[in-house]
């Protein structure tokens, strides 16, 4: 288990001596090093077998040289924002995906990101049928939309698996309806541009426990700048005295 420190420790008070300490630390580095030369520790091992994706604490030398397009699948599932159900059910049953994208348009026929859907959130909203439309066209009740549902159905049960596909059962009619997608995705992913370092992407991934990630073209201009300053909001300051505390520090640079 390459647990050094932490079985020194034990050993220790275990034998209540102080002597062995030396010998301790000695036999616990050769075995070590002695293990570190033919495989990993014991957990990494089990996560090996299971197919977990357990991150290393440091990115692989090569990704220095790689970047976030690269490294991406080509093969991007994602949704309009009004979805017919049979391609939802259709989608799910295909692959494993745990989110996907939400594709919108603009009036100038752009395509645009809209936000992140998980799988386990569509499987609630297939199931529970209260979202259903005849319309494809996007729905304007976007409150009305949080009183058919709690918080609670959207949190993934903590002693199962959740709800699966094979879970849901449609009939025919209802494969003919549509949902809107907006009230209920993420408008608010995690973004990279496309030629960031894939060295940065993985760090990412490791401090903030990411799951999913987009990579979009290099945007074609800046809205705004951010620093630290921006973030030290003062407490109990109304609305007023913070936007012209914000406007000069923005003035100040």
């Amino acid at each position: 288990m390459r647990m050094t420190v932490s079985l020194c420790v034990i050993m220790v008070e275990i034998t209540n001596n102080l002597k062995l300490l030396v010998p301790i630390m000695l036999v616990l580095l050769i075995s070590k090093a002695v293990g570190d030369a033919f495989n990993e520790g014991f957990y990494e091992e089990q996560a090996r077998l299971r197919n977990i994706p357990l991150l290393e604490s440091r990115p692989k030398y090569q990704m220095r040289k790689m970047t976030a397009k690269e490294a991406c699948g080509r093969g991007v599932v994602s949704f309009p924002r009004v979805v017919k159900v049979a391609d939802v059910v259709s989608i799910l049953h295909s692959n494993k995906h745990n989110g996907f994208p939400v594709i919108d348009h603009t009036r100038n026929g752009e395509t645009l990101v809209i936000g992140l859907m998980l799988r386990t959130h569509l499987l609630v909203l297939l199931q529970s049928k209260a979202d259903f439309q005849h319309s494809p066209l996007p729905s304007d009740s976007r409150g009305s939309r949080f009183i058919r549902h709690s918080l609670n159905e959207f949190v993934k049960p903590a002693s199962s698996k959740g709800i699966s596909i094979d879970d849901v059962h449609l009939s025919s009619d209802d494969l003919e309806m549509y949902i809107d997608l907006a009230p209920f995705l993420n408008p608010s992913p995690y973004i990279v541009p496309e030629d960031m370092s894939l060295t940065k992407v993985y760090n990412l991934f490791r401090q903030l426990g990411l799951r999913h990630i987009f990579v979009v073209p290099r945007p074609s201009r800046v809205i705004g700048l951010i620093t630290r300053k921006d973030l030290l909001i003062e407490e109990n300051v109304d609305s007023a005295t913070l936007e012209l505390q914000s406007t000069s520090t923005s003035a100040s640079r």
